[in-house]
């Protein structure tokens, strides 16, 4: 992963928080909870506020940012009221640093994993029934289908489906399931 730094997000990197989620929005709509023109409605306090999540105590928003400052990809991990398990959300990279040979994918994961171990003993996610391609990625890295389906926020006749991932037993134990 040549000249790419993952960091954590503040409120400070609104601008980039919201220029990235535009073009996710655009690139693949149907893998987010919100439409293009629902975000574009959106004031400074509100991109202020997801920024941040990466400060959370019960959430983490990581940034990939190039060696141009190009942000280019996020991925946040979230506790949800209701569930036991950590959920990663809002995963997305720019389509010039997609591929395992790049490794943005896995090291934005890897951060949001190594985040939920400390919160959960596996890590949760929905994925859009027609994201082939999440759903491929995510099972390389070791997700399993539950079985567990909900429908999809924008499209109530569209599924999401659940995966998760047995994460560390604890303090410097290798995951159980998975590859690295």
């Amino acid at each position: 992963m040549a000249d790419v730094t993952i960091r954590r997000t503040t409120e400070d990197d609104w601008r980039h928080i919201r220029e990235l989620r535009l073009e996710m929005l655009e690139d693949t709509p149907h893998a987010f909870l919100e439409t293009l023109a629902t975000a574009l409605k959106h004031g400074e306090e509100e991109w202020r506020r997801r920024g941040r999540r990466g400060q959370s105590a019960t959430g983490t928003s990581v940034a990939a940012i190039d060696g141009t400052g190009r942000w280019v990809g996020t991925m946040g991990g979230l506790l949800k009221t209701g569930t036991d398990l950590p959920t990663l959300y809002g995963v997305y990279v720019s389509p010039s640093h997609r591929g395992r040979d790049a490794g943005v994918t896995d090291a934005l994961l890897d951060e949001v994993e190594a985040w939920a171990a400390m919160h959960g003993p596996a890590l949760r996610l929905t994925v859009h029934e027609d994201n082939r391609r999440a759903q491929e990625y995510y099972s390389r890295r070791g997700y399993r289908f539950t079985g567990r389906t909900e429908p999809y926020v924008l499209d109530p006749d569209q599924r999401e489906l659940e995966m998760t991932r047995t994460l560390a037993a604890g303090p410097g134990d290798e995951p159980t399931t998975g590859t690295r």
